[in-house]
């Protein structure tokens, strides 16, 4: 049994994997039954299987006894596992509880091993059964705590295996003394740790695999409601401060404790109360899990005293308090904090809330007791067993509410003095108006808080309200202006208190106003809040109308400061009279005279006065039609009234006028009344024309109607004037200047002084009216007198004829419009004396012209003859002529004689219809569908807009995709070039026409569709999808394709025509989103460099390929996520203000820096190394290497760590008290970042500050460090702008500089093709070049050359070369007609590259075309392109031939497909030679056969030899060039065609050149002429300024010139300079590198 034992347990250590080649079967034998047999692995419930089983580690060790005794052992251990333990149970010896409790406090199960020995123990390999050892003193339970707790040393099992030199019983039971010689003192014990003895303190060694055992393996404690992962900054080792899982609730011992819960702790010194905040359980964790250990955050209750968090292990944690006993403590030391304030007035003078005060009155001094809840005056906060205790303070703060804010006009701090209270002194200083509040606040000595643990500490607060005090000065307000004399005005006093607050009356006083050489008087004056003198009035002499000044003086009596003097000036009145001069009252004046007076306006004081739209009327009264005279005296009060002549009609004899002068704005002014007596004028009234018939006048009185012959002279016309007095007035020259006629321009004024007026033609057109005036006009009068003369028709003389309607008609049918025939005099009058009887001598005459329907008839009403009927025979169509004769006289008549009406529809150009037309998809036809109209007899018939409408399939799509068109003027409606869109097959496409709802005859064309091998359908893009995108990088290659219709890669096109759109954001589809602006969008060509962008997000990428300039073909959209480069430096978000300090106890004038987080960047400002964790420490250095005194931290100390977690870190630094330090002395503050991760480390960040030991001096330091730092960003901006104008200044030069290069360039290789070019107006000259070069270019290829009329196969697929005749090119002649005729049967096969393009032609054409594909072509038979002639044998001359031969191949040129056209043409030819004549080509291949094999000879003359020397016979001889009907190699374009296209392409070069370098230039002088305006100027004296500036305040500061501006480049700023062109984005991004370095 024992040696099973043993087998069994060296099988299970099989089992664990330590050994591979043993295995162990037992069998047992019966005699009369089968064996037994059973594998020792397969046993699975003895103890030894258990213990292997449920143990986690082991721990292997031997011991040396008496020098040769070995025992070699093993301990495992057996761990605790979620609720129960994993010791194994051995039946012998029931487990058993022990009730103790741990040094911790821990109530968990003992009965894990319970009193079981911990060794078995075995001799040789045998097991004695009876022998145990208890334990060892380094593996027993220690009597004080140690690593791990109590109960893990009651996990454990062990055995010990002993050789041969310990004795044992007779029976092999027992050992005899094992135990006391292992427990010998001189017994030797060793660990074994991977198979190697090493030598160490047992016990430790022991220790630390239990703790680690324990910390591994148990599972005690239930962690629940994971939060995340954090890093615990408040530990000590950088390596446990991380990664610490948080959980807000654990279950421990059948008890659940979660956050919130108040809890007590045990066994720490003080006992903590608080309530849990959360749990701690180091390691990476993200769920429930188990687990020893842990530890609890605990907020420290009361919050209101404590204000703070401490962490325990989770095993200190009270489990037997109650939550009442916890709340009881709390609610005890509650009470301890302050409540309220007690405030007495010792002195008087007290201070009522929401009093009313007068300004002055004093605030009496305060005595002030802080209160805790228990009634008990109390001068600091209630001390803590684990924390000093603070001071309070009182503040008092008075404070005045006014609108623009409150403001602190009184703020004072109380200590308590020990013996006496808070006390504060009296107040006498209140004068100012308002509401004011007194506060009384409790605050902490050091930080002057007035909250303590998130609870505002007691507080008091006082409001009242200070008024003005009583009357003691007055000033005088804002008067109204003007002053004027007699007008009341108001005179408002502004009363004052003796501190010069406005205030009111309040007794009875009457004032007192005088002024020198003025009467005064006023109403009344009224009292309250505004005080007014109303109804004032002064009189007296001013002088002028501008006034004189005045002194007034006013007298308050019984007021401390009772008289004000001030001066007013005082200006007339307003109008009171009206003064006229003259002053007679009768005045004489003559009709059509004006007549002037002299007025002034006065007021009640005689004064001249004016006020604003005074105007004086003056009315006449005593006739009619009198005017009104006005005058304006506005500004000066007087003026001359005068006016119109004062003009009466008919008058004989003197007559009376009544004048009356008034002013109409001034009612209350009375008027001045004037007589006038009114004489007659002696001037021109009346003008009299007549004319002279014999002795005889006749009067031709105004607006008179004379008929006289058409063409003839009025002769004998006279005139008379006469006065008012009816009075003859003899013209006098100076009156005949004023006399004029409207019918001739030249008048002689003798004739005039006679009375005889110029002859007067009569015009020659019955409806030409002649009106003749005459005018006379001067000074006084305006005369005229008119009349009129109607012309009356001559004799006949003419006849005309004018046709009414279009003068066109149509072949057949009618002229519609009618033709009237009228009889004129000489000059084209009609005659209206003939009669109807003239019809009868009318006739007309025409070529052509039919007159069956002839009709002549007379119409009465207009006196004319009317023809109808006019129509013609079938003849030639064009211009008619009709002649009309009356009598003598003729007259001719043109007609426009047109097709007849529309009967047919006919394409123009496009022979033999009948034929499928061959079109690729997509593409256009060859020429434009033209129809036109005909009529029956085939004559092109004009008419238009005739709806011409197309009918089609419905897979057939037509562009333009206009269906209906209409016929234009000449009856043609050209369709266009249209472009056809279907499926590969046949379709037809039918023409559709009306005319006058009748149809027409139309054509039908069928279209034999292909499809386009190069028309782009789609883009396909390939790249590195697993590439990464790092900010400012280079993007990976993409691979763009542009797929054609048959869904085949479209080769040999211009990559400048793919593009790349990259923009910020994700799209869908292949549409750019409309949220995104134009400014987000980046265009790069693909052949660029592609920069990634600088700044992190999603990008999405898109390619487009440029169809034509509007349609674009784009890719579908590509989303890149770009991440942050590598990492370059450490920066904070914004660059902080340079901090000035001071060693004083106020903290906030210690801090450094608050709150400033520092965060790794990339080269491109991107946010990076997220991933990093390690530490940011800072350090205090001085820029002086020598000094050794430096500023310390808070704490006395020269660095501080700060944690770096997920790529920042966050920073406050504060010095410590009473630092050393010079005063005024500027040192550096160094945050250098220690990440271990990074190879490369990162630049420190440096941040200078100011220290001094003066509070003041501090806060006036402060101020100026805020302003250093205002001008230093300000003077950053302006340089980086002026840096990036230089920048660009540079860069325009630069680009003159290649344009300047290029040009010379382009002139040069010009000058290679004999080009030259003047040195002015070049441009022009080079347009005109350009222009005359391409006209003999075109006319070069206008020649006639030899071309190849076969019609081509469509290339609807790119596999489809084309037809052999179309694929070389042969420039003589003679070669070409007989390697046409050798080829001839071959011309027409169609050569396709694959035999899949080859069959679908075949099956398209239904086998009718003949194809050769080139895969089918066995191609290591075919010729050497290169080959020598035969005659040539390595390189030597076998014989001269005559006759110049030369391959055959070797006179072909290929336009396109270089390569397949030599494998089709190297296997057609083969290597057949062309040579002049038979003769020479007989001789040719006699010599050769001698030598080699002959291939077959053509002549230039077009006889041929096979390669089996047949020639002769028509079979072998070329017919001539006309009867190979086209099918002949077409000539190549001209050599000089290609020089011309070389000598254009330089010339378009370098005129492109010279226009770019004239637009640098320009450019360039734009630029440098903006960098003198006056607002960059102005820049760069503020520029100046600002650094002037700088340097005084850096001198103030004590400060050496820093960096600070070159640090505020790297944070961005904007200058809003619109004006400001940008420069390209290569320079700019270079700038940013340059200013990162």
């Amino acid at each position: 049994i024992i040696a099973v034992h043993r087998l069994i347990y060296f099988a299970n250590v099989v089992n664990t994997g330590k050994f591979t080649c043993f295995f162990f079967q037992i069998s047992m034998f019966e005699k009369g039954k089968v064996p037994k047999i059973i594998n020792l692995r397969e046993i699975k419930d003895d103890m030894q299987t258990l213990y292997i089983n449920t143990a986690a580690d082991s721990f292997e060790f031997k011991a040396l006894v008496d020098g040769d005794g070995i025992v070699e052992g093993i301990i495992r251990y057996h761990p605790f596992l979620y609720d129960k333990e994993t010791f194994p149970d051995d039946p012998c010896f029931p487990r058993l509880n022990d009730d103790d409790e741990d040094d911790d406090c821990l109530i968990i199960e003992k009965g894990a091993r319970g009193k079981r020995p911990i060794f078995e123990c075995f001799w040789n390999g045998r097991l004695i059964p009876y022998t145990t050892v208890e334990d060892f003193d380094w593996c027993a339970p220690p009597k004080k705590r140690g690593l791990a707790p109590i109960e893990c040393y009651n996990r454990i099992s062990g055995t010990l295996f002993t050789n041969d030199k310990f004795q044992v019983s007779t029976n092999k039971l027992t050992f005899m003394d094992l135990e006391l010689k292992l427990k010998d003192k001189n017994t030797l014990f060793t660990r074994i740790f991977n198979g190697q003895e090493q030598r160490m303190k047992i016990d430790r060694e022991f220790a630390l695999w239990l703790k680690d055992c324990h910390e591994k393996y148990d599972k005690q404690i239930k962690f629940t409601v994971f939060k995340g992962i954090t890093t615990r900054t408040d530990l000590p080792s950088k390596r446990m401060q991380s990664p610490w899982a948080i959980y807000s609730s654990i279950e421990w011992d059948g008890k659940t404790f979660k956050t919130g819960q108040l809890v007590k702790t045990i066994k720490t010194l003080p006992i903590f109360y608080g309530s849990i905040e959360k749990f701690f359980l180091y390691g990476d964790h993200d769920g429930d899990i188990f687990a020893t250990g842990g530890e609890v955050q605990i907020a420290l209750e009361p919050q209101a005293l404590y204000a703070e968090m401490k962490t325990v292990p989770i095993s200190k944690l009270d489990r037997t308090v109650s939550d009442k006993a916890v709340k009881k403590y709390i609610e005890d030391e509650m009470a301890r904090l302050p409540d309220k304030l007690s405030v007495t007035w010792p002195e008087g003078d007290e201070l009522f809330p929401n009093e009313t005060r007068l300004a002055g009155t004093p605030i009496g001094a305060l005595r002030i007791e802080i209160l805790n809840k228990k009634g008990e005056a109390m001068q600091k906060l209630p001390g803590t067993s684990h924390g000093g205790s603070k001071k309070l303070l009182v503040e008092l703060k008075v404070i005045l509410h006014s609108p623009a804010g409150n403001k602190e006009i009184i703020s004072h701090i109380s200590q308590h003095g020990g013996k006496w209270p808070y006390w504060f002194k009296k107040m006498e200083n209140l004068q100012k108006l308002g509401n004011y509040t007194l506060k009384l606040q409790v605050v902490l000595n050091e930080s002057n808080a007035d909250t303590y643990a998130g609870r505002p500490l007691p507080s008091k607060t006082f409001k009242f309200t200070i008024v003005e005090g009583k009357a003691e000065k007055f000033s005088v307000g804002l008067l109204e202006l003007p002053f004027r004399v007699g007008v009341p005005f108001n005179i408002p006093l502004e009363l004052q208190d003796e501190f010069g607050h406005a205030t009111q009356l309040t007794n009875d006083i009457k004032p007192i106003l005088e002024a020198s050489g003025l009467t005064l008087q006023y109403e009344e004056l009224t009292a309250g809040a505004n005080c007014i003198i109303k109804g004032v009035t002064a009189k007296g002499c001013v002088n002028s109308c501008q006034g004189k000044n005045f002194n007034l003086k006013v007298t308050l009596p019984g007021l401390k400061e009772d008289t004000q003097i001030f001066k007013i000036r005082l200006q007339p009145g307003p109008p009171y009279q009206l003064k006229v001069k003259p002053d007679s009252e009768i005045l004489k004046i003559e009709n059509g005279t004006a007549f002037p007076f002299q007025v002034e306006v006065l007021d009640e004081s005689g004064n001249i006065t004016a006020q604003p739209k005074l105007i004086v009327h003056c009315k006449f009264l005593g006739a009619s039609n009198l005017p009104v005279y006005s005058v304006d005296c506005s500004n000066a009060g007087t003026n001359i009234l005068t006016g119109p002549v004062i003009h009466v009609l008919n008058i004989k004899k003197d007559q009376m006028l009544k004048a009356r002068i008034e002013i109409p704005s001034c009612k209350d002014v009375p008027p001045v009344e004037k007589m006038i007596k009114l004489l007659p004028s002696s001037h021109v009234a009346r003008l009299q024309v007549l004319s002279m018939n014999g002795q005889k006048a006749i009067q031709i009185k105004h607006q008179d109607e004379i008929n006289w012959v058409a063409g003839d002279i009025m002769h004998n016309l006279i005139f008379q004037m006469y006065d008012e007095g009816e009075r003859e007035i003899h013209i006098t020259p100076a009156m005949a200047e004023k006399i004029k006629v409207n019918w001739t321009p030249k008048i002689n004024r003798e004739q005039l002084m006679q009375g005889l007026l110029p002859d007067v033609k009569v015009p020659t057109s019955v409806k030409d009216v002649r009106y003749c005036l005459i005018s006379y006009l001067d000074d006084h009068v305006s005369l005229e007198s008119a009349f009129t003369i109607r012309p009356l028709p001559d004799e006949p003389k003419h006849i005309k004829c004018k046709l009414e309607g279009s003068n066109t008609l149509q072949l057949g049918e009618d002229l519609q419009g009618e033709i009237d025939v009228m009889i004129t005099d000489q000059y084209g009058n009609q005659v209206q004396t003939v009669t109807s009887a003239c019809t009868s001598y009318l006739g007309v005459a025409g070529p052509g012209l039919d007159k069956s329907n002839l009709q002549i008839t007379w119409q009465e009403s207009t006196f004319t003859m009317k023809v109808k009927g006019i129509r013609f025979k079938p003849c030639a169509l064009g211009s008619k002529e009709l002649c009309f004769a009356w009598r003598e006289f003729s007259d001719f008549l043109r007609v426009n004689l047109t097709a007849g009406s529309p009967a047919k529809l006919q394409i123009m150009d496009w022979p033999e219809l009948e034929k499928p037309v061959a079109v690729i998809n997509g593409r256009e036809l060859l020429k434009p569908l033209v129809v036109q109209l005909c009529d029956q007899w085939g004559n092109p018939s004009p008419e238009p807009n005739v709806k011409i409408s197309l009918t089609k399939s419905s897979n057939l799509k037509i562009v333009p995709s206009n269906h209906q068109h209409r016929t234009d003027e000449n009856g043609r409606a050209n369709l266009g070039v249209i472009s056809i869109h279907a499926p590969r097959g046949e379709h037809t496409l039918q023409l559709r026409a009306s005319y006058n709802k009748i149809a027409l005859e139309c054509p039908v064309i069928t279209f034999n569709v292909l499809p386009d091998p190069d028309k782009p359908i789609r883009l396909n893009v390939k790249y590195d999808k697993n590439a990464s995108f790092p900010a400012g990088g280079t993007f990976p290659d993409f691979m763009v394709s542009v797929l054609s219709e048959d869904d085949n890669i479209i080769r040999n096109i211009n990559p400048a025509r793919i593009s790349m759109k990259m923009w910020k954001g994700q799209g869908s589809g292949n549409r750019i989103p409309t949220d995104v602006s134009h400014q987000n969008i980046f265009k790069l060509d693909i052949k660029m460099d592609k920069v990634i962008p600088e700044r992190v997000g999603t990008y999405s990428i898109q390619f487009t390929f440029a169809m034509d300039k509007t349609n674009m073909l784009s890719s579908d959209q590509i989303i890149v996520e770009v991440v942050p480069n590598d990492p370059v430096r450490l920066l904070p978000d914004s660059l902080p203000a340079t901090p000035a300090v001071s060693n004083v106890r106020t903290v906030t004038s210690r801090t450094l820096v608050k709150d400033l987080c520092l965060h790794i960047m990339d080269e491109y400002n991107n946010h990076t190394g997220v991933d990093l964790i390690g530490r940011v420490i800072a350090k205090i250095k001085s820029p002086n290497e020598d000094d050794t005194e430096i500023p310390q931290f808070q704490g006395k100390i020269s660095s501080i760590e700060f944690p770096f977690d997920r790529g920042s870190a966050e920073i406050n630094l504060v010095l410590a008290e009473n630092s050393p330090g010079r005063d005024s002395t500027e040192y550096i503050l160094v945050f250098e970042p220690d990440l271990p991760a990074l190879k490369k480390p990162l630049e420190p960040y440096r941040l200078s500050f100011m220290f001094y030991n003066d509070f003041k001096k501090q806060q006036q330091m402060a101020t100026l460090t805020r302003e250093r730092d205002q001008l230093s960003q300000s003077i950053g901006v302006y340089r980086n702008w002026f840096d990036t104008t230089n920048q660009l200044v540079n860069e325009m030069r630069c680009q003159v500089k290649e344009a300047e290069t290029r040009e010379i360039h382009l002139r040069n290789e010009l000058r290679k093709h004999q080009i030259e070019l003047p040195q002015t107006n070049t441009l022009q000259y080079v347009d005109s070049l350009i222009k005359q070069k391409m006209l003999d270019q075109d006319g070069l290829m206008k020649q006639p050359r030899r071309t190849c009329t076969l019609p081509n196969y469509p290339k609807g697929n790119q596999d489809i070369l084309g037809k052999i005749a179309h694929l070389a090119q042969i420039e003589d002649n003679e070669a070409a007609k007989v390697i046409s005729w050798h080829l001839a049967s071959d011309m027409d096969c169609v050569v396709t590259l694959t035999t899949e393009a080859a069959r679908s032609i075949f099956d398209e054409t239904q086998g009718r075309q003949q194809v050769l594909p080139l895969d089918s072509i066995y191609k290591k038979t075919l010729p050497d392109w290169n080959r020598p002639l035969p005659h040539l044998r390595n390189g030597k001359i076998c014989f001269r031939p005559v006759g110049n031969p030369v391959f055959a191949r070797d006179l072909l040129t290929f336009p396109d497909n270089v390569e397949h056209c030599q494998t089709v043409f190297g296997m057609l030819l083969g290597d057949t030679i062309i040579i002049d004549n038979l003769d020479a080509a007989n001789h040719y291949r006699k010599e050769v056969v001698k030598i080699t094999h002959c291939p077959t000879l053509l002549t230039r003359e077009g006889d041929r030899i096979r390669s089996n020397g047949k020639f002769g016979g028509l079979q072998n001889k070329a017919p001539p060039m006309d009867k190979l009907r086209g099918m002949v190699f077409g000539a190549p374009v001209p050599k000089l065609y290609s020089a011309f296209t070389g000598q254009i392409d330089l010339l378009q070069q370098y005129r492109a050149a010279v226009v770019k370098l004239d637009d640098v230039n320009k450019d360039l002088d734009l630029h440098l002429r903006s960098l003198n305006t006056p607002e960059m100027l102005k820049k760069k004296q503020e520029l100046a300024e600002q650094e002037k500036s700088l340097m005084l305040i850096e001198q103030k500061l004590g400060m050496t010139p820093s960096d600070k501006v070159s640090e505020l480049l790297l944070q961005p700023a904007i200058l809003d300079m619109p004006d400001t062109p940008i420069p390209p984005k290569r320079m700019r991004k270079e700038t940013v590198k340059k200013l990162y370095r």
